[in-house]
């Protein structure tokens, strides 16, 4: 006869092995699969380093993949693009913008590395513009001019920030009336879209109660070597602009659009930064290099291409497409080693080349450059484009 109180026993006995196998199971499954929190992203990035507090709003990194396998981290502190990993003409994944692997190096060390800029980019004039009779004083922070929106400018601010799916982050900010001295509370909007043809789609939108002028950009510094070790001269630049505007030696626009012909910035053929950057040449004396504004061909659209950048070594090229008037290109002139970034490395001289679209620096004191005014029941509306792909040799634009 059957021991009924032996088979329920073992009955007991095989549930309970089968309930431990489970959280076992389970234990050794969470233990693989960390929070995402502190999961390293492809370009080395610990989430968990870009978690803070910071004027009562929290920071934190977030991460665009796309199906080719590129990705883009971006953290809301300042709209800051903080790594890009794209493949090389030999396959190896290389991350081709500067930059910190930390929140506090942001906040601390002063840099404009990946930052979404405003309310405008670039300078303006004596730290003051006429708004409708009013002179309007801004906070002078380079030399006596304004720099990318003043000491506070949006690049320090904590954005809202909403990541809509793995290839959409969008950041809002509200900016209030007097902010940096700015009239107007306005509200931006920044949206990045990693497309699946490699580009980096970036959407400006901005709406204000009182007339005030925004002029936003992003301030990428690419070194398409994917060593920062390395200086972006050995680069191939092209600018689809016949014309430039020429700065003084206190890197102030004059109010001048000269012809690029017969000049060092004429880059209507690609070729390398480095041919042209050590010239005797009043301007490029006054940028400490190139660090100046080109009058683009492109007419606002964004089928023509604005600008690109083209590394032989490692076959990577950069595009850029833009509805913008201009774009500033800067050759990472001021950098000079005591600035460290990513794995410690110090950022010298040119190991960078920023490509910044924008309208024209200080156009709110020359009426006769595209306006850079914006009045309440208006929307802001700028887009840039930066797209990566694979060339074995440099193209003819």
């Amino acid at each position: 006869m059957v021991n009924q109180n032996l088979i329920q026993n073992m009955k007991k006995t095989i549930l309970m092995t089968g309930l431990a196998a489970i959280l076992l199971s389970a234990c050794s499954s969470n233990e693989k699969t960390p929070d995402p929190v502190e999961q390293i992203t492809l370009s080395g990035l610990l989430p968990a380093q870009f978690e803070a507090t910071i004027d009562g709003k929290q920071t934190h990194l977030f991460t665009l993949t796309n199906a080719n396998g590129m990705e883009v981290c971006i953290t809301n502190f300042g709209g800051r693009i903080v790594s890009v990993m794209v493949p090389d003409k030999t396959g190896t994944m290389r991350d081709v913008v500067l930059g910190f692997d930390n929140i506090d190096d942001y906040q601390n060390v002063p840099s404009d590395f990946g930052a979404t800029i405003g309310r405008y980019a670039n300078r303006i004039g004596d730290a003051k513009f006429t708004l409708d009779g009013q002179e309007i004083t801004l906070l002078a922070n380079n030399g006596k001019h304004c720099l990318h929106g003043g000491p506070q400018g949006w690049q320090y601010k904590v954005f809202d920030a909403v990541q809509k799916d793995g290839q959409t982050l969008v950041l809002t900010l509200e900016s209030p009336d007097g902010d940096m001295n700015f009239p107007g509370n306005v509200k931006a909007e920044v949206t990045f879209k990693l497309t699946n043809d490699n580009a980096i789609d970036i959407d400006y939108k901005a709406t204000t109660d009182k007339k005030t002028v925004v002029n936003m950009t992003n301030h990428s510094y690419f070194n398409l070597n994917g060593d920062a070790t390395k200086t972006t001269m050995n680069h191939l630049l092209y600018v689809n602009a016949d014309s430039m505007t020429p700065i003084d030696n206190t890197v102030i626009t004059t109010g001048e659009i000269v012809p690029v012909e017969g000049t060092p910035f004429d880059f209507r053929q690609p070729h390398a930064i480095s041919e042209e950057i050590e010239k005797d040449n009043e301007q490029i004396k006054n940028g400490n290099g190139i660090d100046h504004n080109f009058v683009l061909n492109t007419a606002g659209s964004m089928n023509q291409m604005a600008a690109s950048l083209y590394c032989p070594e490692t076959g990577i090229e950069l595009e850029v497409y833009t509805n913008e008037p201009g774009i500033q290109v800067y050759t990472g002139n001021f950098l000079n080693g005591t600035v460290k970034g990513k794995g410690g490395v110090a950022y010298q001289r040119r190991t960078a080349t920023c490509l910044e679209t924008q309208k024209y620096p200080d156009s709110p004191n020359k009426p006769q450059w595209p306006s850079a005014t914006l009045e309440p029941g208006q929307t802001y509306h700028s887009k840039c484009i930066f797209k990566l792909k694979i060339l074995e040799q440099a193209e003819s634009k």
